[in-house]
């Protein structure tokens, strides 16, 4: 039986559609996390702690126990363990990323550098250490800019400036939001940065592909139909396939192909955020890892594959060819958080899935405690989906299952 090493960060959404992809393919299943698991002596050969903020060292402990039980793939569920992944790869020459490939899909200044280098359409960007005088840079960058952390991720600390004075305010925003102890944790060396990039109008898209030996397969084409311009960039709904013309998703295809080349990324899931404008795709971000949060439940493949399937699939060497998207249409809404405080209650749960087209409402913020919005949040109170026959209706569902709920936060 095909035993898999699954990194599984305790923060992470995702444990449950991967370990269910694993039971319906039959393999085997070793949890990794950064917390020693209460029942890891008594199962020494599917629970094993590793230091995710030490990537070599996390190999080297992999190492040993491939030693004890051979592992036949490696797999990140999220951003935060893509550089272990492709460490622990490489040293046990399985399917892997490399090292440097992974590294830079987790560095916005030397994504932007690379993309730069090699030609891609993307926003230009500088990156500054905290200690800079942002009223002396306000003076200086090119307005309107999107101020970002190095580091953190969804949309966390992500601000739109287009004044000198709302440049100071976001930095300053933003330093608070650095200066947290959780951020510090995800940061790491990066944590004193901040990156000064390039403001791109227009539609934005997400692109979800498998790289197979540097090619890309198209997976998924989402549309965002509410516009994301700022001053924050809360992410809510998603919707596939796109609605846009087939030149336009050709485009934006051989855009994230490019990137994936400019980083040198290979193999496995990417995730890409993309811009379209009169000038064409801009690549905004692009990492190494799939959708998100429980988004992935909005797609399914061949006979009702999950993405987690397809991945471990790829991951084990396993053909998915003729493995398409349904022809369905597909909706997710992340839930937003209005505002910061203590989650008391959300209502209408049981009106929202009485709506036709929607399959399934997920809360997964706790109630009794405290939620945080955007920018210094990076979470959602939970997930709508919606099924129906085309996108218009997939969307519409969405938007009378969410006006269906009251959100009381304390």
């Amino acid at each position: 039986m095909p035993r898999i090493l699954l990194l599984l960060p305790t923060t992470t959404y995702r444990a449950a559609d991967f370990l269910a992809a694993a039971a319906r393919m039959g393999v085997e299943v070793v949890a990794a996390s950064e917390e020693q698991n209460a029942l890891s002596r008594q199962h020494p050969d599917s629970l094993v702690t590793l230091n995710f903020r030490e990537p070599e060292a996390a190999a080297r402990a992999a190492l040993e126990f491939h030693k004890r039980y051979p592992i036949d793939a490696v797999v990140p569920v999220d951003e935060a363990t893509a550089v272990v992944a492709a460490t622990i790869g490489s040293a046990l020459s399985l399917r892997h990323n490399s090292v440097e490939s992974a590294r830079a899909a987790r560095n916005k200044h030397l994504m932007s550098e690379l993309f730069a280098g090699s030609g891609v359409p993307a926003p230009r960007s500088a990156v500054f250490p905290l200690q800079e005088d942002s009223s002396l840079l306000a003076s200086k960058v090119r307005l309107p800019c999107v101020l970002k952390p190095l580091a953190l991720s969804g949309s966390r600390g992500v601000i739109r400036a287009d004044d000198p004075q709302g440049f100071v305010a976001a930095w300053k925003r933003i330093a608070a939001i650095l200066d947290s102890k959780d951020a510090k944790r995800l940061s790491g060396e990066t944590g004193g940065k901040i990156l000064v990039q390039e403001y791109v109008p227009g539609r934005e898209f997400a692109l979800e592909g498998l790289l197979a030996g540097g090619r890309l397969r198209l997976l998924a084409l989402f549309d965002k139909p509410d516009p994301l311009d700022g001053p924050f960039f809360e992410e809510t709904i998603y919707v596939t396939p796109s609605r846009l013309a087939e030149r336009e998703q050709a485009r934006i295809a051989d855009c994230v192909s490019r990137g994936a080349q400019a980083l040198g990324l290979s193999e496995g899931p990417v995730h890409a955020e993309v811009r379209l404008n009169d000038r064409g795709a801009w690549l905004i971000e692009l990492a190494a890892r799939s959708v998100g949060g429980l988004c992935s439940r909005t797609l399914r493949f061949g006979t009702g594959l999950s993405l987690e399937d397809l991945i471990l699939r790829h991951a084990l060497g396993m053909s998915i060819e003729g493995l398409a998207r349904e022809e369905a249409a597909a909706g997710v809404m992340m839930i937003p958080i209005p505002r910061s405080g203590k989650l008391a209650e959300i209502r209408g749960l049981e009106e929202a899935r009485a709506v036709g087209g929607i399959v399934e409402v997920t809360i997964t913020a706790r109630r009794g405690r405290p939620v945080t919005a955007l920018p210094e949040g990076s979470s959602y109170l939970g997930f709508l989906f919606s099924r129906a026959e085309t996108p218009a209706a997939a969307e519409a569902a969405l938007r009378e299952a969410y006006s269906r709920l009251t959100i009381d936060i304390e």
